[in-house]
């Protein structure tokens, strides 16, 4: 049997440290009192909005379905000390991958010294040969990256942190960080007069500050806009609120235009020059002279304008590359080649299935192992071996051997868990991480981030795609 690590049981019974004051307040807490706040924190979201589009899912009236990611009402406690060491490993993760990302945008140094294959990132899809030679603002390619991090139990009852993925394209989930903590507030008013609990609230703040800061060199006064698909996209909720966060406009595609190489939008007081964009739009429908024809969320011309400089967009064309799963296993050896520094964070241990011998092992242990898509996302195209049927696997084994490179494997880490209230009390469930890290004249992170909770017994699938439901996340001032 595997290791477990709970976040507030330690072994025995006994409860950590940094989670006594929350427990003592948990256990005179009657169960019919937590359910009512519970459905309390469920009737606001509804009423405020906060849901998200499943895609796929239909209505009897074939409409999109939307959905409230559930909340639980129990919070994930990190302490300081351990919150100051995983701050300090998102700084150098991320600080690493913009690094890369202007070099092989550049030099490709990396690539020349045969330590990221170089077939891996320009024969890959998310690679933009558009970009090459493109300087942007501090060299700054991902200023929103949300890296998603697990803790699992070794054999000697620690736990131990690990990156599981590095999301650098348009990462998604900040909204409900920051409105679990209102909902928290609300609810449990006392909980913070007994907890000196490190505020988030502030992150909009810090996200405009961020993105003011890439404009072109040359605008003092940056107007700075959300762009986003529209109200069909599964995060419209995030990209509306956060642009009133900020005081910013929230635009479509068809709100902009470019003229005389610059962008602008469209006002009732006429237009508008836009010098950053914070895009909630993927890089392949931003520009339908550039890249999909066919697509009517982006503007016509940005590419052209970006690449003269006149324009920046948060994050990057581009940043993809760095991201897709296949460039993972190298991240560690990114951070020693630019920084010179041993990675503070460790990643999990990684099986490519383009390599004969990993692709060997993998198939021999399908049953054991979590296989991923690399170009997959939101709990999909994936293989959690032990809760797999034997038919499942079979079919999984048929896709891999038909398209190898397009997957990589992984051991299936015993994921910490929190208690965490369910219809039947409360109960121990599977937990990952999300913190957002921004990048500008510096790089900042909030304390905490996104908790996604597995409500599924046994479940280590954390996505709200797939039924998982959002804690908040308190870090303990020291």
């Amino acid at each position: 049997m595997k290791p477990r690590f709970d976040e507030m049981q330690a072994s025995a019974g006994s409860v950590r440290a940094h989670y006594s004051d929350f427990d003592r307040w948990l256990q005179g807490q009657a169960p019919a009192l937590m359910a009512a706040r519970r459905d309390e924190a469920e009737m606001i979201f509804r009423r405020v909005g906060i849901t998200f589009a499943v895609y796929g899912a239909k209505d009897e009236d074939g409409a999109g379905t939307e959905r409230l990611i559930p909340f639980d009402l129990i919070p994930r406690i990190i302490p300081s000390d351990e919150w100051l060491t995983m701050q300090q490993g998102l700084a150098q993760r991320v600080t690493a991958l913009n690094r890369f990302l202007h070099d092989v945008y550049h030099s490709q140094d990396i690539l020349k010294a045969g330590i990221v294959p170089a077939e891996q990132v320009l024969h890959n899809a998310q690679f933009r040969p558009e970009m090459m030679g493109v300087d942007l603002p501090g060299q700054i390619y991902s200023h929103i990256s949300g890296i998603d991090i697990v803790r699992a139990a070794q054999p000697d009852g620690r736990g131990t942190y690990y990156v599981l993925e590095d999301n650098l394209r348009v990462p998604s989930g900040v909204s409900y960080m920051l409105e679990n903590r209102k909902m928290m507030m609300r609810l449990f008013p006392e909980l913070f007069a007994q907890h000196q609990v490190a505020p988030v609230a502030h992150y909009p703040d810090l996200l405009l500050e961020t993105l003011r800061a890439m404009a072109p060199p040359s605008v003092n006064e940056p107007t700075v806009v959300v762009l986003t698909p529209g109200m069909h996209n599964s995060a419209y909720f995030e990209h509306a609120f956060l642009a009133q966060q900020m005081g910013v406009e929230l635009v479509e595609g068809q709100d902009l235009f470019v003229k005389d190489q610059l962008v602008y939008m469209r006002t009732t007081q006429g237009p508008r020059r836009v010098d950053v964009v914070y895009r909630r739009v993927d890089d392949d429908f931003l520009d339908p002279k550039a890249f999909r024809p066919d697509s009517s969320l982006g503007c016509a011309g940005l590419l052209d304008v970006y690449r003269k400089g006149n324009i920046s967009l948060c994050n990057a064309i581009g940043t993809g590359v760095a991201d897709d799963k296949s460039i993972y296993p190298y991240v560690p050896k990114m951070i020693e080649f630019y920084l010179g520094e041993r990675p503070i964070l460790e990643n999990v241990p990684t099986y490519l299935c383009r390599e004969a011998d990993d692709l060997k092992y993998v198939l021999a242990n399908l049953g054991e192992l979590v296989v991923k898509e690399v170009h997959g996302a939101g709990g999909y195209g994936m293989l959690v071996g032990p809760a797999s049927t034997q038919a499942e696997i079979e079919r999984f084994r048929l896709q891999l051997l038909t398209r190898p490179s397009n997957y990589i494997a992984q051991p299936t880490l015993a994921l910490s868990t929190t208690p965490t209230f369910v219809e039947a009390g409360i109960a121990p469930r599977h937990i990952d991480l999300r913190p957002f890290v921004l990048s500008g004249k510096s790089v900042q992170t909030v304390p905490g981030g996104l908790t996604r909770v597995a409500l599924k017994e046994g479940s280590l699938v954390v996505n709200s795609s797939q039924g998982g439901g959002t804690k908040d996340t308190w870090v303990l001032e020291a």
